[in-house]
């Protein structure tokens, strides 16, 4: 990433912002950041034999604490991991909040692309570490360094149901244009009978409920789709007092208008993210707009647990020749500059980027490896096609998380809109979305 541009244009969010844990129902949590904050040795007395890791991810409590004690075992450091998320749990935001205003912040902390600004100065350079020549995606910018360290990567485009395709004569890596869409989504509705399937995709657009994915997800296919990794022509623009490409939102309207003739419309419109996801998980629909997350949900769903089946990611293709999909790290992990534990911090994320812990991220956490040496491959359903997608290097960028913040929640009601028909054309989501952007700019 271009650090220097990408913090220049990221608002500094609110400290109360939640680092949300994806698919976070899981109950192994720690105790709120109240009674934790209370027993925690301050950073500046710690023990160096111990480093503190707050962790944001619930879902992977019992992996770190297994991954802590195995690297004790190994070292005699102590890792204590606090883990904060989920239902009634106070958020890793809300738990540095406290900390940082107490003096008790932990060694390493979970930090998203868009809060590395509100840790401006406050973080250690990495730049020096083995693991960085080892990756293409830690966190940099000119002027504090590599600050982050990528613990996982995600993608999005189109998900689909490769069992369906199969059974309906569709060659998914075909799918790299908006006539090979169409052709695709007529076949399938015209053998829904015969496929067992309801929808041809699950599409949500209603902003209260899914906002964050139309906003965030499927605008960033806008900036990106295409295009190299580094690629930062439509986020400058964006960030350029709320430009757009005009002819490059036509042909991306085009194609949501594509996904809107053959979903289903009363979830497009007024559903949920377990009502849009409902129908994929049950082998009912083809496709649906949502991204490698997804896979934990899929992997506790009860349908699909009963009747698996193979799932893939495709490009979300609105122009000819689009054979990317949107990819790279969403969760990282940071050094606190002022800790006594600075050099033990290093350490331990230099060993968490080796072999014997990438094993245990990859195969029991389920992530997808950042880490361009490791070989192993989790069984998330779709973390073969996020390998095969890194592997051949087409991932394009995630530069949808450094627009202006808030942005989301005005891009998504026009995508609601749309999806009503209060919005009628393609032309009209353009002319639409452009007034909406500009204003949200200015003001």
């Amino acid at each position: 990433m271009k650090g220097k541009k990408i913090l220049s244009v990221v608002c500094a969010a609110a400290m109360t912002v939640g680092l949300c844990a994806c698919g976070s129902s899981s109950s192994s949590t720690s105790s709120d950041a109240d009674s934790t904050s209370d027993s925690k040795t301050e950073s500046s007395e710690s023990a160096s034999g111990s480093i503190q890791l707050l962790n944001g991810k619930p879902e992977i409590d019992d992996q770190l604490q297994s991954l802590a004690k195995t690297y004790e075992k190994e070292t005699g450091v102590k890792v204590e991991v606090q883990t904060v998320g989920g239902s009634n749990q106070a958020t890793a935001s809300d738990t540095l909040k406290k900390d940082y205003q107490a003096g008790t912040m932990p060694d390493i902390f979970v930090c998203e692309t868009n809060q590395f600004a509100n840790w401006d100065g406050m973080l250690a350079d990495l730049s020096d570490q083995d693991w960085v020549k080892n990756t293409d995606y830690a966190y940099t910018d000119d002027k504090n360094g590599t600050i982050g360290f990528p613990c996982y990567i995600e993608g999005w485009g189109i998900s689909y149901n490769a069992d369906v395709l199969e059974k309906a004569g569709i060659d998914p890596s075909t799918l790299t244009s908006p006539d090979a869409y169409k052709k695709a989504f007529e076949t399938l509705d015209s053998k829904k009978d015969e496929l067992g399937i309801s929808e041809v995709v699950d599409y949500g657009a209603n902003n209260s409920n899914l906002g964050w994915s139309t906003g965030t997800h499927l605008f960033g296919a806008y900036l990106d789709g295409g295009l190299a990794q580094d690629d930062t022509k439509y986020i400058d623009m964006l960030n350029d007092g709320g430009q757009i490409d005009e002819a490059r939102m036509k042909d991306f309207a085009d194609f949501i208008a594509l996904i809107q003739q053959y979903c289903n419309k009363d979830i497009a419109t007024n559903g949920t993210y377990d009502d849009e996801t409902a129908e994929f998980a049950q082998g009912k629909a083809a496709f649906v707009t949502q991204g490698s997350w997804f896979g934990a949900n899929l992997t506790s769903n009860d349908d699909y647990k009963a009747n698996p089946f193979k799932c893939g990611i495709a490009p979300f293709a609105f122009e000819d020749g689009m054979d990317t999909i949107c990819g790279g790290a969403t969760g990282y992990w940071a050094v606190y500059k002022d800790s006594k534990n600075v050099d033990a911090a290093k350490a331990f994320l230099q060993w968490c980027s080796e072999d014997e812990a990438q094993k245990i991220f990859v195969e029991e956490c389920g992530f997808n490896s950042p880490f361009k040496n490791i070989t192993y491959t989790s069984s998330d359903p779709f973390a073969e096609a996020m390998k095969s997608y890194k592997d051949a290097g087409k991932f394009s960028g995630l530069h949808t998380f450094i627009k202006k913040d808030g942005l989301q929640n005005e891009t998504g009601q026009v995508f609601e809109d749309f999806a009503k028909g209060s919005i009628a054309t393609s032309d009209d989501f353009v002319s639409t979305i452009k007034g909406v952007i500009e204003n949200y700019y200015a003001n």
